[in-house]
C-alpha cells in the first residue's frame, strides 16, 4: 500500500511539474504572439485595457497568469488559451478527405499548413501519357505498388515498386501508371512544388493550368 501511494505521489508531483513548466512558458508565448503582430507592449496593453506594467510582468514571468488577464489578451491577439497553455499533446492524426481529380485519387498525409505536403497518389491505368507540366519546386516520390511512368524532359522512365525519384518540377514532366494496373505512390512536395501547375504549350512557353 505504501509503495502504491509513493508511486501515486510521484505521478502527481510529475504532473504538477509539467503544469508548472507549461505555465512558465505562457509569458514567452504571449510575447511571441505580440511580436508576430508587430505590436508594442503599450499597444497591446491599451487594446486589452490593462496596464503596461501588468503585461510586462506577465511576459517576463513575474506575474502569474490567470484567466482574467489572459482572456482579453487572447481576444485581441486572435489566439486561444490553448495556444498559450499546451497541457495535452495535439492529436497527431491527419483526417483530411481524399481528392479525386482527372482519375487520380490523392489522399493527403500531412495536416493543412504543413511546410511539406505529403500525399498518397493512386494513378489509374492510362493509354496515353498526360500533358507535360511545369511548376516551381521539387517533388520526391516513392512507388508503393504497380509500375509508374515518369516523363522528365527528354527522359522516359518506368519505376517499379520500391523505387524512388527526386526531380526539379520546373523541368517539363508527366506521370501516369505504366501497364494495365494502377500505381500507388507516396509524393512529397516542398511549398513551391505544391502550388498550381502550369501547362507547357506547343511553342515551349507556359500558361496557367485551368
Amino acid at each position: 500500500m505504501a509503495s502504491t501511494l509513493a508511486v501515486l505521489a510521484r505521478g502527481i508531483a510529475s504532473q504538477e511539474a509539467d503544469v508548472h513548466e507549461e505555465l512558465s512558458q505562457v509569458g514567452a508565448r504571449l510575447r511571441a504572439a505580440r511580436h508576430a503582430r508587430g505590436w508594442t507592449l503599450e499597444e497591446l496593453a491599451a487594446r486589452a485595457e490593462m496596464s503596461t506594467s501588468t503585461l510586462s510582468r506577465l511576459e517576463s514571468g513575474k506575474r502569474q497568469a490567470s484567466l482574467e488577464l489572459l482572456l482579453p489578451l487572447t481576444r485581441q491577439l486572435g489566439i486561444r488559451i490553448d495556444d498559450l497553455v499546451r497541457l495535452d499533446a495535439p492529436d497527431p492524426r491527419v483526417r483530411r478527405p481524399a481528392i479525386r481529380r482527372d482519375g487520380l485519387v490523392v489522399a493527403p498525409l500531412a495536416p493543412e499548413g504543413s511546410p511539406v505536403d505529403t500525399y498518397k497518389i493512386t494513378y489509374p491505368p492510362a493509354r496515353e501519357l498526360p500533358e507535360l507540366r511545369v511548376h516551381d519546386g521539387y517533388e520526391w516520390l516513392y512507388v508503393l505498388a504497380g509500375r509508374l511512368r515518369l516523363r522528365l524532359g527528354e527522359q522516359d522512365l518506368v519505376l517499379t515498386r520500391g523505387e524512388a525519384a527526386e526531380f526539379d518540377t520546373r523541368i517539363p514532366h508527366a506521370i501516369s501508371a505504366a501497364g494495365g494496373r494502377p500505381a500507388q505512390v507516396i509524393s512529397i512536395f516542398n511549398d513551391g512544388g505544391a502550388r498550381i501547375h502550369t501547362r507547357v504549350v506547343a511553342d515551349g512557353s507556359a500558361e496557367p493550368d485551368d
